[in-house]
């Protein structure tokens, strides 16, 4: 099934967001952490890939065909581009369709300073296309609230993302965020730039303070006045934070889908416990 034709159904969509285990780790860690996932029935689970710029790893596939197989549930592949060529691409989506993946989040990646990019992609636009012309998939893609790290402007970044969506995007994923009149304002600047794609918003919930702090250099997302007090108020208390930071990302995700937003995408940090506390306090609006 088409990730798209999901929304539109008179609901908020609801997807989680996880990751592959370290290389130190055994794969059967994230396996334990989708049976305790998969109570929460979301609409699909979107699987992040590495930046290693290793073709031949096949964890992203893998987790993903087994969220398939296992519990019927839709599986959104993860797939970057700045350390690949063409031809690697191409092997990478051969592997996705022998094991029935068939919707794809395409991304440019984050550039390594460690690994020289490849070149042969620039953007993610490009490998939307070449995506596009394989036939095969469904391409998401992720769009940016407060802009793009590497992008000149907000303006510009929403210019890019309809090059994008042109290119063959037929649903979108944001960056996190932690205001929402960011997301409702790129949102209107979206809609009038002819951006009509369905636009789910990614919420990250924060549990303690070195996450946010990584997440902020990583992204650039600004914090608001309330989040940053609530973060000096508990940060020397693991469990008042903890307890705070998933009252503010229920807190988000009630005026976002009270909004109308097309579909909340939670980014899970691998973590049940926080993902099934979220749930248990959304799931009557969400179903609404």
């Amino acid at each position: 099934m088409q990730i798209a034709s999901l929304f539109g159904q008179g609901r908020a969509v609801l997807s989680l967001e996880i990751f592959p285990p370290k290389k130190t780790s055994p794969i059967d860690t994230i396996y334990k952490t989708l049976d305790n996932l998969k109570d929460i029935q979301p609409d699909f689970i979107s699987v992040t890939y590495g930046a290693g710029g290793n073709a031949g790893d096949t964890s992203t596939a893998d987790i993903a065909s087994y969220i398939l197989n296992r519990y019927g549930i839709i599986p959104l592949a993860h797939l970057t581009c700045v350390n690949y060529t063409r031809q690697e691409i191409g092997q990478i989506l051969e592997m996705l369709k022998a094991k029935g993946i068939k919707n794809i989040l395409a991304l440019r990646g984050d550039i390594n300073p460690e690994i020289p990019p490849k070149k042969e992609f620039t953007y993610a636009s490009e490998l939307v296309e070449y995506i596009n012309g394989k036939k095969d998939f469904y391409i998401s893609g992720a769009c940016y609230p407060e802009g793009h790290v590497d992008a000149e402007n907000i303006d510009k970044d929403i210019d890019n993302l309809k090059i994008k969506v042109e290119a063959g995007v037929r649903h979108l994923i944001s960056q996190l965020f932690f205001d929402n009149d960011y997301f409702y304002k790129f949102l209107e600047k979206s809609r009038k730039a002819g951006i009509n794609v369905p636009i789910q918003a990614g919420i990250m919930p924060v549990i303690n303070k070195s996450q946010i702090e990584r997440m902020v250099t990583l992204c650039g997302a600004s914090l608001p006045p309330k989040f940053t007090k609530m973060m000096q108020r508990f940060e020397h208390s693991p469990e008042a934070i903890k307890e705070a930071g998933i009252a503010y990302a229920v807190d988000q995700i009630v005026d976002l889908v009270s909004q109308g937003v097309d579909g909340i995408h939670l980014y899970t940090m691998n973590n049940p416990y926080v993902a099934k506390r979220i749930n248990e306090s959304i799931k009557g609006i969400i179903h609404a």
